[in-house]
């Protein structure tokens, strides 16, 4: 009777751990054919949480990797969906005192694959998105130049003025409207003012650090909710540098 249920325990935990197993690797029961171009299904497998982030190892296809949230509650064995992630190598968090030889910053964390017609972003509201602070960061001005934080705690001052400002390329979208639209953090911030926007034609990638001049202007609304209360435009990059060689 006890080799029975010996047995018995030894085939329900091997039948667990088949479970999980299966789940993780068919993430969440959605074979990888059935995913959305571009969307990436992951396991969690462990759980770091700070004041802002929540960082999490997860596996996708047998590849294990670090991704960052906006906080959240998680725990080993969830699945979660996105398509949207910047890539910081030899990312320094300074709250855990931990370098990360690569994270990726999530932009659309989603506990559900949204299917038929809809897209991961399906939902979004059209139009401008309200940026989120992206990634812990401390960037030097350039000589010359100035900081996000200040163009925003003085505009006036410099509306219509060519600027230098040096940031870490956070979004970044090409041409729309003939131009190249990227947001810029340097983690600077004025009245929770931390993001700048700025169009260009000139070419940058996500990741980059790049030194950008060009002309601040105000209250600049380029129709179907593309309002910017201080934007810098046709500006040119410079110094740009890639993660891997900052």
């Amino acid at each position: 009777m006890k080799r029975t249920k010996s047995i018995l325990t030894v085939l329900f935990l091997l039948s667990s751990m088949i479970v999980i197993i299966t789940s993780l690797s068919s993430c969440g029961g959605n074979p990888k054919e059935d995913l959305p171009p571009g969307t990436h299904c992951v396991g969690v497998i462990e759980v770091i949480q700070t004041s802002n982030y929540t960082y999490l190892q997860v596996e996708e296809n047998d590849n294990k990797f670090w991704i960052a949230v906006e906080s959240r509650e998680a725990k080993s064995g969830d699945v979660l969906y996105y398509s949207k992630a910047m890539e910081m190598k030899n990312f320094v968090s300074r709250e855990l005192g931990r370098t990360f030889p690569s994270v990726f910053f999530v932009e659309d964390p989603s506990d559900q694959l949204i299917t038929g017609s809809k897209s991961m972003t399906g939902n979004m509201p059209k139009g401008r998105v309200e940026p989120k602070r992206q990634v812990e960061m401390s960037v030097e001005i350039p000589n010359g130049g100035i900081s996000i934080a200040e163009v925003y705690k003085n505009q006036d001052k410099y509306s219509g003025k060519i600027v230098k400002i040096r940031g870490i390329v956070v979004r970044y979208n090409k041409q729309i409207m003939n131009k190249n639209w990227a947001h810029i953090q340097d983690g600077s911030d004025y009245s929770g003012k931390f993001d700048l926007t700025i169009t260009t034609t000139d070419s940058v990638e996500l990741g980059n650090t790049v030194t950008f001049s060009g002309v601040i202007n105000l209250n600049k609304d380029f129709g179907a909710g593309y309002k910017y209360d201080v934007i810098m435009e046709d500006a040119k990059a410079t110094d740009v540098k890639s993660p891997n060689n900052l």
